[in-house]
């Protein structure tokens, strides 16, 4: 890294230079006189052309987006001013102009990572895959989004903590908008004996969750047999809700008070891991 910037600023020294060597020290009073009417006239401008662009923007993006816009038109502006300022006194802007784009280069070389998160900050503002209030997982982050701004993704978590995601993690991970999703699907894991009827154990389940509370009728709930363990017997009981972090959590505990009640009511009782131990013949127990 450090030779780069040594060999930019030795691309940087002749432009310099050249400016140094303009014509500056010969400008008379008028030209200082204009510079300075249309240093002043290009900061006024560019106040009243940001708040226009972020006035008109508001119709179409979010906040952020609105004064980014803004903010970037009023820097259009300037520039454009001081160019025609630096013209006024005689300045050499080529040589001043490729400066500014070695300076920039520099910049960029070391803002690698700010420019990223800002760039996809933009990106998130005009995209809009996630918004203010909506419930996302993103970057193994799961909660509530709060604020986007230029460098993060502010979340609030479902324990109360408050997350800065960087922006260019947020997009460059997959993001679960759990907003977007009216509803979505959890299953629980329900196991049996080996002697049980399958074929009642499923119909009982499926009975015990359509008058489940939160549980939706459409898709109906389902019960699958997936797995034989070494005890049991374990089927997948699996429901529709609506879409929220909180509903889950309320759908799926109604929802296994429901099964464990219903399986008691039947006489089917879910077992739990057993070992059976065997002694060979003439061996003392106590040993």
């Amino acid at each position: 890294m450090s030779g780069r910037l040594s060999g930019i600023i030795a691309q940087l020294a002749p432009d310099l230079e050249q400016v140094g060597e303009s014509g500056i020290s010969d400008v008379e009073s008028n030209e200082w006189l204009l510079a300075a009417v249309i240093v002043v006239g290009t900061i006024v401008l560019s106040m009243m052309v940001g708040r226009i662009i972020q006035r008109v923007l508001q119709a179409h993006g979010p906040p952020a987006f609105c004064r980014l816009g803004g903010r970037l038109a009023s820097l259009l502006v300037l520039l454009v001013g001081f160019f025609y300022a630096f013209r006024a006194i005689d300045v050499a802007v080529g040589p001043l102009l490729g400066a500014l784009g070695i300076v920039g280069i520099a910049l960029a070389f070391s803002m690698q990572e700010i420019l990223a998160n800002l760039v996809s900050g933009v990106l998130l503002q005009t995209r809009r895959p996630i918004r203010v209030g909506d419930q996302v997982v993103t970057a193994d982050i799961e909660g509530v989004v709060r604020d986007i701004n230029y460098r993060t993704v502010e979340l609030t978590t479902y324990d109360g903590e408050t997350v800065y995601v960087p922006n260019a993690m947020v997009l460059h991970e997959p993001i679960t908008n759990w907003t977007k999703t009216p509803t979505r699907r959890t299953a629980l894991e329900v196991g049996v004996a080996y002697d049980t009827d399958l074929g009642r154990a499923k119909e009982i389940l499926v009975e015990a969750l359509l008058g489940c509370e939160g549980v939706l009728s459409e898709p109906p709930p389902s019960a699958l047999v997936y797995e034989f363990r070494e005890s049991s017997i374990n089927l997948s009981v699996r429901f529709w809700h609506e879409a929220s972090i909180e509903q889950m959590w309320l759908t799926r505990d109604h929802a296994a008070l429901a099964t464990k009640r219903a399986l008691d009511e039947h006489g089917m009782a879910i077992p739990f891991p057993q070992r059976t131990l065997s002694l060979a013949s003439g061996m003392d127990p106590g040993h």
